[in-house]
């Protein structure tokens, strides 16, 4: 059985919310996967994994601290060629957080404030924590923001990039190791040994290239509202704009 989530005392209210549109229906690509995935959630707790930039919350976080710099558009162009597939992850986040050099890292705090979280993301992560299973997150952004994000929704584990800091200043650099694709899908791998869960009971969720790997070794890929490059080689579509529609697709009772 998988850790109990800690007790966290910040109220979920806090934080904002993605405008809620009418819902399209999901697209199952290859049903007798989502077949198998349910018959093996009978039989034991699941694993979510998700990433968390336009997939758990409707922003890409390096784009609003670019937007502290002046370089918002910039960035955005940059970050969704590296979504399509076009750029090499690690390098591109390497030329986008070089803007952010010398901006205060008070800038961090406001950007925490002003993510808006995918609606139905809490109910997901409420059923199928619900259900005994473990919910993290892994994402090609950062932990200063991705760490109490995760906090607040009540998700057992984040893994994120760290912005280095240097005299209360962003130095424009990431600390240790990026997570790219590859490193995602050993995240999901890692997770599943330590909690005893098979992998035929996990579910990854992704939006962009970079969650391609991660889908492709779960038991379950998820694509939310997502690029070309991962929503033709994902199990489901999500078109969005709710994530808790893949709720009643795993066959999960709402909490």
């Amino acid at each position: 059985m998988p850790d109990s989530p800690p007790a966290y005392d910040v109220a979920v209210s806090r934080l904002g919310t993605v405008p809620d549109d009418t819902p399209a229906a999901p697209l199952v690509r290859r049903p007798e996967v989502l077949e198998r995935t349910r018959v093996a959630l009978t039989e034991g707790p699941p694993l979510l994994l998700t990433d968390v930039d336009s997939t758990l919350i409707g922003d890409e976080v390096i784009e609003l601290l670019a937007a502290h710099a002046g370089k918002e558009p910039e960035v955005r162009a940059v970050t969704e060629a590296a979504m399509r597939g076009e750029l090499d992850f690690a390098q591109s986040l390497h030329a986008r957080v070089a803007v952010l050099e010398g901006l205060p890292v008070t800038v961090v705090e406001a950007v925490r404030a002003a993510v808006r979280v995918t609606p139905g993301a809490q109910e997901l992560v409420d059923a199928v924590t619900a259900a005994g299973g473990v919910v993290g997150v892994v994402s090609g952004g950062f932990v200063e923001v991705v760490g109490p994000l995760a906090e607040t929704m009540r998700i057992h584990h984040a893994v994120a990039n760290t912005l280095e800091v240097s005299d209360g200043r962003l130095t424009g650099r990431v600390a240790g190791e990026v997570v790219d694709r590859a490193v995602k899908a050993r995240v999901l791998r890692e997770l599943a040994e330590r909690h005893g869960i098979p992998m035929e009971r996990t579910i990854a969720v992704g939006d962009g290239a970079n969650d391609l790997d991660m889908l492709e070794a779960a038991g379950l890929g998820v694509a939310f509202a997502a690029k070309p490059a991962l929503a033709d080689r994902a199990d489901v579509c999500l078109p969005g704009p709710r994530l808790d529609d893949l709720i009643e697709l795993l066959g999960l009772p709402r909490a």
